[in-house]
């Protein structure tokens, strides 16, 4: 046994000594790049973001992320040769090679970003769809930490998801799984989602979907007793007034507790996560968010999965960057 630790603490010794010091993050949205450096150890040493060019279908976008590299690393004085890679997230599909499988609001089609990235910088490159890249940050350092298995949910203008399983993204076949905010909820939906199917989870669980059932009830019970008014409501006049104990909006975010709970209890009986970390600027309504899904997920929930864990999201708009460092370390 003592020469057996002895070969695999020598093994583990000298992957470590051939991991470079550094590593890039990086998280492509529609109007900005936000971009990390990193020690490959976790610690974050610098954040900065560029324009999203989508003009010419999106076709300076590579370019200019390789080029901020460069200028960091001059910056910094850091040698090329002390770079591990560069990992990053896209807003769209990304097959388990690194293909990229149509990002529309950048002007992408279909061509393998892993490759092309590499041509113009020379660095190891991953990358993966931005939801789950973010799940990963999360996990490696963030609400997730400590756990092996978890689903992130972010709760913002939609409903993202990202699925980790022994440490490592669940992609799926097209890079396609996690998205959680297109689980089919409610038969009878008249009005289409953006995925353009009817009745999916976002429609009434993100922060546009809150102000959608809001809305919708306010138009069907005009004499309700709230300071709600439908002109110009907004998520956090919800939150705000259900935690003032306005009844109204007490049960709109009911609702939406309800329809989460539910849908994750369905995930739960698929992947059987440790935990769920949920994020998204809607759950920075704090206890109240993550309290109305727990009580509903707890009913719903098949009984070896009921006590799965729920934990806040820590990495707010950084967990895209410290996950495709995370991914670049695999």
């Amino acid at each position: 046994m003592g020469l057996l630790w002895d070969v695999y603490k020598n093994i583990v010794e000298k992957d470590l000594e051939q991991m470079k010091r550094y590593a890039f993050g990086v998280d492509i949205g529609g109007t900005t790049v936000k971009m990390g450096l990193f020690e490959t150890s976790g610690t974050l040493l610098d954040t900065w973001e560029i324009p999203t060019d989508t003009s010419e279908n999106g076709g300076h976008i590579l370019p200019d992320i390789a080029d901020a590299a460069d200028k960091k690393l001059k910056e910094k004085g850091i040698s090329p040769l002390d770079i591990e890679g560069i990992g990053m997230g896209v807003p769209g599909p990304v097959s388990p090679d690194g293909t990229v499988l149509k990002c529309v609001n950048l002007g992408w089609g279909v061509f393998n970003v892993e490759q092309e990235l590499n041509k113009l910088t020379n660095f190891k490159v991953k990358a993966g769809n931005d939801a789950n890249v973010a799940a990963l940050g999360e996990m490696w350092q963030g609400g997730g930490k400590g756990f092996k298995n978890l689903v992130m949910v972010t709760l913002g203008t939609g409903v993202g998801g990202g699925v980790i399983i022994d440490e490592k993204i669940l992609a799926g076949t097209n890079g396609a799984a996690g998205e959680i905010g297109h689980i089919p909820m409610k038969d009878g939906e008249t009005e289409t989602c953006g995925c353009g199917k009817k009745g999916c989870l976002e429609q009434y669980a993100s922060a546009t979907g809150i102000v959608r059932i809001t809305k919708m009830y306010l138009a069907e019970n005009p004499d309700a007793a709230t300071v709600l008014k439908s002109e110009g409501i907004t998520a956090k006049d919800i939150f705000d007034a259900a935690k003032e104990g306005d009844k109204v909006a007490l049960a709109m975010v009911d609702e939406v507790g309800r329809m989460l709970g539910k849908a994750l209890a369905s995930i739960s009986c698929v992947v059987n996560p440790e935990a769920f970390v949920i994020g998204g600027g809607m759950a920075k309504a704090g206890a109240i968010v993550i309290d109305s899904i727990k009580k509903y997920y707890s009913q719903y929930a098949f009984h070896a999965s009921r006590n799965t864990v729920f934990k806040a999201a820590q990495l707010s708009n950084e967990a895209g960057i410290y996950g495709g460092v995370r991914l670049v370390l695999e």
